[in-house]
């Protein structure tokens, strides 16, 4: 094995490394050590390691007295292998710091679970057929309220006439029908007619009942019923 093989070996563990940290993936619990071995990147790189220095060691050993050996060849592999050591201790302490972040998470939603919580979504949940949305409207004004369905299809729509400042608005579940919808999230929009004629989308928040939490690619999820936001989406929790 030539010292470029080796090299390549521990540059291939690194890419390992950083493939599984990517990906987000973890040996299952059920894997034997042996198992965990021979796919962990730190293990991979120690074998490569000795190999090297047993080379190094023989080189040396046999090397033409009259043609010594670039010692700027293999203290540059040295370092190489230092570097790469650095870099996967580093891929592993950012998993563990992402592991940790999701289980505060998962105890924060679980301190909320049975709590009202109003977060920042542009869906209104539907729990026990009532949901529930808060907007500020900067005047005084009708405001149109729609909500769709996943496709955009129009579901109910009504016009309010809001105060300026705070103002919150529960939905009973039903369509323009008067049937009622089954529990779920559903898209929305807040509308203010301007005094000029045209309109303005007005942000809102949702409120509901936390029901718990839920792991995705994105991070952890705070659920209301069927509707789910991250934790930076949380604006107050009562109870």
């Amino acid at each position: 094995m030539s010292l470029a093989t080796v090299t390549a070996q521990q540059s291939n563990a690194l890419a390992s490394a950083n493939a599984a940290a990517a990906a987000g993936t973890t040996s299952s619990s059920t894997t034997t050590s042996a198992g965990a071995n021979a796919t962990n990147p730190l293990v991979a790189l120690s074998s490569n390691f000795n190999n090297f220095l047993q080379m190094l060691m023989t080189q040396l050993k046999n090397q033409d007295p009259t043609s010594p050996m670039d010692t700027n060849q293999f203290t540059s592999e040295l370092v190489q292998f230092s570097g790469v050591e650095q870099q996967i201790n580093t891929n592993a302490s950012l998993t563990q710091l992402i592991q940790l972040t999701q289980a505060g998470e998962t105890m924060q939603g679980t301190a909320m679970t049975g709590k009202h919580v109003t977060v920042q979504s542009g869906q209104i949940a539907l729990q026990n057929g009532s949901g529930t949305l808060n907007f500020t409207d900067p005047t005084a004004g009708p405001v149109a309220i729609a909500i769709t369905n996943s496709s955009g299809q129009p579901l109910y729509g009504t016009t309010l006439n809001a105060t300026a400042g705070n103002n919150t608005w529960t939905w009973n579940g039903t369509n323009n029908q008067g049937t009622h919808l089954p529990d779920g999230a559903y898209n929305a929009a807040v509308v203010a007619s301007n005094a000029g004629g045209t309109t303005t989308t007005l942000p809102f928040t949702v409120t509901g009942t936390a029901t718990g939490v839920r792991s995705l690619g994105s991070g952890m999820q705070l659920q209301l019923g069927a509707l789910s936001v991250p934790f930076s989406a949380v604006q107050s929790a009562g109870n």
